[in-house]
């Protein structure tokens, strides 16, 4: 006879995703910046022009350097917008590539989960008529 099951502890469908529990923040930060790694650069041109611009107000005695950070931290900013348009464009073809197999692996995990799930529903079904046999010949 199997030994009964806790029905308290079900399966759940994060139990085997490994990603689910071991992808933080900063690895997924990691992998979009070597993934297009024009936009974090154009972003930290753009803090560094505007700290160097406000820095320059607070001093207040060179206008034309400031005025001058003011256009680079422009000029970054439209640097950034189109890194983003043009890895877009650029890396188009891969992410899709890449989403597809993340898609047909994902499917391909839950029909497995699905499967798994079946199998314990029809091994607890057992159970149930194992028990339910037991009890009545008990009565008998």
């Amino acid at each position: 006879m199997p030994a009964p099951q806790d029905p308290a502890k079900m399966p759940s469908s994060f139990e085997d995703n490994q990603e689910f529990y071991e992808t933080s923040r900063l690895t997924k930060l990691f992998r979009r910046i070597t993934s297009e790694p024009l936009i974090p650069l154009g972003m930290a041109l753009t803090v560094w022009a505007l700290v160097r611009a406000s820095r320059s107000i607070r001093a207040g005695n060179d206008r034309a350097y400031t005025n001058r950070m003011f256009r680079r931290r422009i000029y970054a900013q439209a640097f950034t917008v189109a890194a983003m348009v043009g890895g877009s464009y650029y890396y188009a073809d891969e992410h899709r590539a890449r989403k597809n197999r993340e898609v047909k692996a994902a499917e391909a995990v839950a029909r497995e989960k699905n499967r798994a799930w079946i199998k314990e529903l029809e091994a607890r079904e057992e159970e149930r008529l194992e028990m339910e046999r037991e009890r009545e010949r008990q009565r008998k």
